[in-house]
């Protein structure tokens, strides 16, 4: 089995479009901790690629080669989603990514859902949200904390 390969089920990889992918490529692996699996270059030029951090995968993309192309950085800062991650240790990856000169918009902080997470923008403004299970959460605690109706599978 190759590493785009899957045993069963479906499996979600987010793309993301960069004006300079190569230095996103770069960027995210000193900030985050990624790993490129795979580099298609065209020219000399990242075309696509594809990062992977634990089990997860995600596809970088250059806006001049995609078919949507478009960074939050081409688009004035305007941002449609995030990228949520989970890693072993918050407060370690937290540190790196400042290290790193990561903008940071949320400091590591407990949540009412049973997380420990933090915020950050990457050089062209895709925006990151990085998490640590700490506890379950039941649906009675999420209603009493938020005052919000919880429903799905328990």
């Amino acid at each position: 089995m190759t590493n785009r390969q899957e045993s069963a089920g479906a499996r979600i990889v987010p793309a993301l479009f960069y004006d300079d992918p190569a230095a996103a490529l770069d960027w995210l692996e000193k900030a985050f901790g990624f790993e490129t699996s795979i580099c298609l270059r065209d020219n000399g030029k990242v075309a696509h690629a594809e990062m992977e951090c634990g089990n997860g995968r995600i596809m970088i993309g250059g806006t001049d080669w995609a078919p949507f192309p478009a960074s939050p950085h081409s688009l004035g800062g305007k941002n449609t989603q995030s990228v949520h991650v989970q890693v072993p240790d918050v407060n370690g990856h937290y540190e790196r990514a400042r290290d790193a000169g990561a903008q940071i918009v949320a400091e590591p902080t407990d949540q009412f859902y049973g997380d420990r997470i933090y915020r950050a923008v990457d050089p062209e403004g895709h925006h990151w949200v990085f998490h640590q299970p700490l506890r379950e959460v039941s649906f009675a605690e999420m209603e009493k904390a938020t005052g919000l109706t919880v429903t799905g599978k328990a």
